[in-house]
């Protein structure tokens, strides 16, 4: 009795338009869940790339702060006698 059910429904085309929408209505709902989980990787990455050049920036500006700095003893006491300091 539930084969013949079974084959009943399988051949109907109500059925086969009901499967049918129903793969697509998964199709499509993955689909959004795979393109939100690429969306949210992409968040972090340009999260990860605005911190490495916050990082970046500052250690450029300590690198360009040390080669202005005063070679010796003498530079710095000439800056501080000229103001330069």
């Amino acid at each position: 009795m539930i084969g013949g059910l079974v084959a009943t429904l399988a051949g109907s085309a109500w059925a086969r338009t009901a499967v049918r929408h129903g793969v697509t209505a998964l199709a499509i709902l993955l689909f959004l869940l795979t393109l939100r989980r690429s969306g949210e990787r992409t968040g972090r990455l340009a999260e990860q790339l605005e911190t490495m050049e916050r990082v970046h920036d500052a250690q450029r500006q300590m690198l360009e702060a040390a080669a202005r700095r005063p070679r010796s003893r003498d530079d710095l006491a000439e800056r501080l006698c000229d103001g330069r300091f």
